[in-house]
């Protein structure tokens, strides 16, 4: 055994690779979840389709240990004219590991990539939670286009920031 690296054919020392870009989900946890149909059984038996209002938000923050905390948080309200049909509420997180990423695009990871691979579990937990509240068919959610809300954002602080 050396203490000396060994050469390339051309007798250089090898240089060393830069880590290759990626990301580890090391959990996934319901943070807060919360489900109301007030005006059950009425609710159950209405004719027609509710209006849906849907909202999204997106957070994500550092550890000091390194790792990435993600969090979606989904909520549903569904009504009539004459009641409020349900009203669903789900804060959804992750635990990320980042390696290799450039400091430039660690935000839009966090914010897009992260998201995609959370939605689909709280598109889920939600879809479960309005059939468990009597609902059939079960509400599902459509798919959430996180590039989009993330380039909205960063539009918003543009102008935000060109007016102040």
């Amino acid at each position: 055994m050396t203490d000396v690296s060994p050469a390339d054919a051309n007798g250089s020392a090898p240089t060393e690779q830069p880590p290759v870009p990626g990301f580890r989900i090391l959990a996934q946890y319901v943070r807060d979840l919360s489900f109301e149909n007030p005006r059950a059984p009425d609710s159950l038996r209405m004719d027609g389709k509710p209006a849906i209002d849907m909202g999204v938000e997106l957070n994500a923050q550092g550890r000091p240990d390194g790792l990435f905390e993600v969090d979606i948080k989904l909520s549903i309200k569904a009504s009539t004219d004459t009641m409020k049909v349900f009203q669903v509420e789900l804060l959804y997180g992750g635990l990320f590991q980042l390696t290799g990423i450039p400091e430039q695009d660690i935000e839009p990871m966090l914010l897009i990539e992260c998201p995609r691979y959370l939605f689909p579990y709280a598109r889920e937990i939600i879809s479960r939670a309005s059939a468990d509240g009597g609902f059939y068919p079960p509400f599902m959610l459509d798919p959430i286009d996180f590039a989009g809300i993330y380039t909205a954002r960063q539009q918003q602080q543009a102008q935000q920031g060109g007016a102040a």
